[in-house]
């Protein structure tokens, strides 16, 4: 993984003489003052166990060998409780934070789109006191509508402060939480909140127009709409029985409700919190029921990951608050005293598309401490550096790639490179403000490219987190001392996770030299099931003779010798070739997916076929200079439409595969190039990037045809 350079091989000498005394000469000071050496005798311990010697038993973190941990408080087995138990400790202390819009603007582009950006100002801050306040009065007024405790009610919105301070809302009142993602479609936003019958949405603006005006009519038992952000200009069309609220009108009328029969709408731990329907990488979006105790093991679980969190941490809110990645991390940092800045994609960094040139992000103005992303986002950033990297001059390229290879071989063996971090490295950490002390990437699996190059620019532990909707968003996380690359971690105190064989894939749990097979995920945070879908439940949950919940993941891990959990394979992902071969469709993308030309692949095969496909989402600026060097000219639709630069791009995907080894059969044989990218908002990937394959086999249905030369599905 190191970076090439073309120094002088002479020179080249007298630089690495010069970086050994360096290295003597600084050893000793830093290793009394560092502290990193304990560090370093951590990185090395076993992190897991499994709590007994029969082959497929559960494996345990050290620290909860003997019993799961499933409180973060004494007495705080509920939301309600934690919230209020944060809210005395931390009373007036800054909670979340909104930054104020300036001035907004229509910018034009060369195309003739037209691109709307901002100037914001401060960031302005609700304490602790005053979220507890708002929400109470929100939980109120939403009885006053009629709101029963035990009953569905929605939230389609964009993360926002106004989103936590609904939810909750909900928790005290003991109103069941029904969470969508404001980039879903029409059908699937129709399914959800049809599905579990709720009466109320809470929205905004922007939404309403855009998405809830046109399927409103659709949804026969909608009563009430709250906008999170004032009242539309216009909400004359929608149907007769339907009214339309603003968020401080609910919390005004809460405000003067009587709350003196309070207390027995209170949630116990059993009860539903969230149902959370998932972006749907297969079929419609299933709503997974997560009771409060199920949130409240898997936030236990992640805190004890983190260490020193705590009253000095900001934490950036930018995913989408329907994930349990981003619910989660917030719930952690609410529960310690943490702040909460929110931001969104397009304004995250001051190169985001609605940041008018020459302002400031988010990120910059917040500058965060904590930081949770997806590979998507990660993969991004690294190649936008690599790109800034390869049009600096020779010398600035070639001490970029000195500093980045010898500070990979340095934290390789667990030692700090100070000097380089403030040095060659400064500018890069400045893109996400300077201050990240830990970043949490989750959703999909994070290749080992982009991980270690996160650590070495970014100058800090990039932790990779393992775990699903249906376990609460906890399973594992790397400890921030563990630099090893490609791994999830060990197990939280929370839970147990065990292997089951699966023979199809020939996977078993008595493999050497590590045992391998599907992945259950077993304790308090695993949750009660799918909402209204029986069957799908008892597939994927199962109760051992102990009473243990299971979860059954579908993804294929192996266990190291520390305890520490690798994601190998998926079982959705493997695809038996018509000549016997199987091949991982998600190992053939990781393979790919960091090269500078590929932006996103989705790799494709056939049973009928003995050979793999794959759509690609080229990099337009890579493509077009390969397009140039080839002496191919063209607009970017037709470049990408050329059977000439499919051919030129396949070259360049073979020489990748096998360097990563990948076997013949696994690499593929043609490809079609999208010119438009794939986002959530296409309904080819979900709201974390993950790509949904039925969705995109049905988009690219006549070139599934073209490529196999057949009509096969």
């Amino acid at each position: 993984m190191k970076l090439k350079h073309n120094i002088n091989p002479i020179l080249l000498q007298f630089i690495n003489f010069i970086i050994l005394v360096y290295t003597v000469v600084t050893y000793i000071p830093w290793y009394i003052f560092s502290g990193s050496r304990q560090a370093i005798a951590k990185s090395k311990q076993v992190k897991a166990r499994p709590v007994n010697n029969r082959p497929g038993g559960a494996y345990r973190s050290v620290n909860s060998l003997h019993c799961l941990a499933s409180v973060l408080y004494p007495g705080c087995d509920t939301l309600d409780k934690v919230f209020k138990y944060a809210k005395t400790k931390y009373k007036d202390k800054k909670l979340l934070g909104t930054r104020e819009i300036l001035k907004e603007e229509d910018e034009i582009q060369p195309s003739g789109k037209v691109f709307k950006k901002v100037i914001l100002g401060k960031y302005t801050w609700l304490s602790y006191e005053d979220v507890y306040i708002k929400a109470v009065n929100f939980g109120n007024g939403l009885a006053v509508l009629g709101q029963q405790p035990k009953t569905n009610i929605a939230i389609f919105c964009e993360t926002r402060a106004e989103w936590m301070i609904a939810a909750q809302a909900c928790f005290m009142c003991n109103y069941q939480l029904v969470t969508l993602y404001a980039t879903l479609g029409g059908a699937a936003i129709v399914h959800g909140l049809n599905e579990t019958e709720v009466t109320t949405i809470i929205t905004s603006k922007e939404l309403m127009q855009t998405k809830l005006k046109e399927i409103v009519s659709q949804i026969p038992r909608l009563r009430h709409i709250i906008t999170v952000d004032g009242k539309p200009t216009t909400w004359s069309e929608f149907p007769k029985g339907v009214i339309v609220h603003t968020m401080a009108s609910v919390q005004a009328m809460g405000a003067k409700a009587d709350s003196g029969n309070k207390q027995q709408a209170r949630p116990v731990p059993s009860d539903i919190a969230v149902i959370m329907y998932t972006s749907g990488s297969t079929g419609i979006p299933k709503g997974v029921m997560i009771s409060h105790c199920n949130i409240i093991a898997g936030i236990t679980g992640m805190a004890e990951r983190i260490p020193n969190l705590g009253e000095k941490d900001i934490y950036i809110g930018y995913l989408p608050l329907a994930h349990v990645l981003e619910l989660s991390a917030e719930l952690v940092c609410l529960s310690h005293g943490c702040r909460i800045g929110y931001s969104s994609p397009q304004t995250l960094a001051d190169q985001s598309s609605k940041i008018k040139k020459g302002s400031k992000g988010d990120v910059t103005t917040l500058k965060p401490t904590l930081m949770a992303a997806v590979p998507e986002i990660m993969d991004r950033i690294y190649k936008n550096v690599m790109n800034k990297v390869n049009e600096m001059t020779s010398f600035q390229r070639n001490l970029f790639i000195l500093a980045y290879n010898y500070k990979m071989e340095q934290i390789s063996k667990g030692y700090t490179t100070p000097l380089c971090d403030s040095l060659i490295f400064r500018k890069v950490r400045m893109l996400l403000g300077g201050k990240i002390r830990i970043l949490l990437c989750g959703g999909a699996p994070l290749s080992a490219a982009t991980q270690r190059f996160m650590n070495i620019c970014f100058c800090c532990p990039v932790g990779q987190g393992y775990g699903l909707t249906e376990s609460a968003g906890a399973g594992t996380i790397t400890e921030v001392w563990d630099y090893t690359t490609g791994r999830v971690g060990a197990p939280l105190v929370c839970c147990e996770i065990k292997l089951m064989n699966w023979e199809e894939g020939g996977y078993y749990n008595t493999d050497k030299p590590y045992p391998r097979g599907e992945i259950l995920i077993g304790g308090q945070n695993v949750t009660v099931g799918y909402y209204k879908n029986e069957g799908r439940t008892r597939k994927d949950f199962t109760i051992d003779e102990n009473g243990q919940r299971w979860l059954h993941t579908g993804d294929i891990g192996e266990f190291h010798q520390d305890g520490c959990l690798k994601i190998i394979d998926r079982k959705k992902d493997l695809v038996k070739l018509q000549a016997g071969e199987y091949v991982s469709l998600g190992k053939v993308e990781a393979a790919l997916k960091n090269l500078p030309l590929v932006d996103n692949i989705c790799a494709y095969a056939s049973s009928f076929h003995s050979y793999v496909i794959g759509f690609v989402v080229p990099n337009q600026k890579e493509l077009v200079e390969l397009a140039r060097k080839k002496g191919f000219k063209g607009t970017w639709e037709e470049i990408c439409n050329s059977p000439e630069m499919e051919k030129e791009v396949l070259k360049v995907l073979a020489e990748a595969a096998m360097a990563a080894n990948l076997e013949k059969f696994e690499i593929p044989v043609k490809i079609r190039l999208s010119p438009d990218p794939w986002t959530p908002e296409t309904g080819l990937v979900t709201d974390a990037f993950k790509l949904k394959r039925k969705e995109l086999t049905a988009y690219y249905q006549m070139d599934i045809d073209r490529m196999y030369g057949t009509n096969v599905k």
